[in-house]
């Protein structure tokens, strides 16, 4: 199997909260450190893990991370961004030292969030059967949430996503290329998953 051209660097976070809708004004924020990323089409930047609740702002916690997903090649010119500071929505965010995390071929896959349009639940599913389809990946879907999030001109619309059934080389290609748009808005990008019982959460 081919070294993944890919890479997740995770920046320990300084901080107290975020909104919890907060993708939009992170993606403005880190575009602002970073242009770079917009030329990437497959360039990610994950949203932030906060404390569960319904709440506003939501806490963050000790295990927070700021993570953007990179080529491999450019991964090196993030440790100029430790002890920089975004500013996101009004709220501080402090970068310490990265690291650098490989992309692990898991069976099971999970995304918070992929964008559907204006797609329902069925016509989602064959989008995304399609587009799975065109990276020769075979796997099994199951169809999360549905959910809302503030766009760059119009709320985007989409549901989480589990992907199992997996095969090493698969699992690779979607984590490198995500499903559907909005990459930087953290939609359609991939991680690791124990179980498929999770799925709505």
């Amino acid at each position: 199997m081919n070294t993944p051209t890919r890479v997740d660097v995770a920046f320990p976070l300084q901080g107290h909260d975020l909104p919890r809708d907060h993708r939009l004004a992170l993606a403005e924020a880190v575009a602002q450190l970073v242009p770079w990323l917009a030329d990437d089409p497959q360039a990610a930047v994950h949203p932030v893990k906060l404390v569960h609740g319904s709440g506003e702002p939501a806490l963050l916690s000790a295990r927070s991370r700021l993570v953007l997903r990179v080529a491999r090649e450019r991964a090196d010119e993030l440790h100029t961004l430790a002890g920089r500071t975004l500013r996101v929505a009004g709220h501080e965010l402090r970068l310490g030292e990265p690291h650098l995390r490989e992309l692990l071929p898991h069976t099971t896959l999970y995304a918070h969030f992929v964008d559907a349009g204006d797609a329902d639940e069925a016509r989602f599913l064959d989008a995304v059967g399609a587009e799975l389809e065109q990276m020769d990946v075979s796997c099994h879907r199951v169809c999360g949430r549905e959910q809302a999030w503030r766009g760059p001109q119009q709320p985007l619309h989409g549901f989480s996503l589990m992907l199992h059934g997996l095969r090493a080389a698969a699992a690779l290609r979607v984590l490198e290329h995500g499903l559907g748009a909005h990459r930087l808005l953290g939609c359609g990008v991939f991680v690791p998953h124990k179980s498929a019982a999770a799925v709505g959460d």
